[in-house]
């Protein structure tokens, strides 16, 4: 059994992996490209939202508070419209609309995330799988050198054996090192998008307190 598995190993080579690890990278780079164009498009000024929607509720226009956030771009804006779309039926289900909005824009926003945050783990145990296949290779060929059969041959085997067992190990090595160069840039993305989309949920529950603190307000007068 381990006879086959080292030689399906020694067969196969390492190269696949590199291939894959290849195929891998061109994959997280469009996600990256793709998100970022995401969160670019999504961007506003969220703190003049605040100051905008405030005012337009003091003064009880509604229908003007909501033209101004569908002019926005932004997932924050998006969430208040929904809560603005149930004003008439009271505090409560402009939370719950808000709430739901804000799930849908997560997810949103969090699409594809995954895929990089799971390459960026386990990348480099894809080189690691590389490396220990050119490694196996390496003493694959340390073997076949110590069993020639003819000392001539054999001397000759052992003057070339450092040399391919070194050419071995140094492709394996290549294999590890895909492997970081792929997880580093996909960590760093992972984390860098969730930022923001811890960002845009906070600055979304921001605006969503100005209509709920405006729909209290209303309602305390009323009583």
């Amino acid at each position: 059994m381990i006879e086959r598995l080292k030689s399906a190993m020694v067969g196969a080579g390492a190269e696949w992996v590199l291939w894959l690890m290849l195929a891998l990278s061109v994959i997280s780079l469009a996600i990256m490209l793709e998100r970022a164009w995401l969160f670019y498009t999504l961007r506003d000024d969220v703190e003049a939202i605040m100051r905008d929607l405030a005012k337009l509720l003091r003064a009880g226009d509604l229908k003007g508070a909501k033209a101004r956030l569908e002019q926005s771009p932004s997932s924050e804006a998006a969430v208040v419209v929904a809560g603005l779309a149930e004003v008439d039926l009271g505090h409560a289900s402009a939370e719950e609309a808000m709430a739901g909005a804000q799930a849908l824009q997560k997810l949103k926003l969090e699409r594809r995330l995954a895929f990089l945050g799971t390459l960026g783990n386990n990348a480099p145990f894809i080189g690691l799988l590389g490396t220990v296949i050119g490694i196996v290779g390496a003493f694959d060929e340390l073997g076949k050198a110590s069993q020639a059969p003819a000392q001539g041959a054999a001397a000759s085997a052992s003057a070339l054996a450092p040399q391919a067992v070194m050419t071995s190990i140094a492709e394996a090595l290549v294999a590890t090192a895909v492997g970081l160069v792929v997880a580093i840039p996909a960590v760093a993305a992972y984390n860098i998008f969730m930022r923001q989309v811890k960002e845009t949920s906070a600055n979304t529950d921001a605006l969503g307190h100005v209509l709920l603190a405006h729909l209290k307000g209303a309602k305390a007068e009323k009583a």
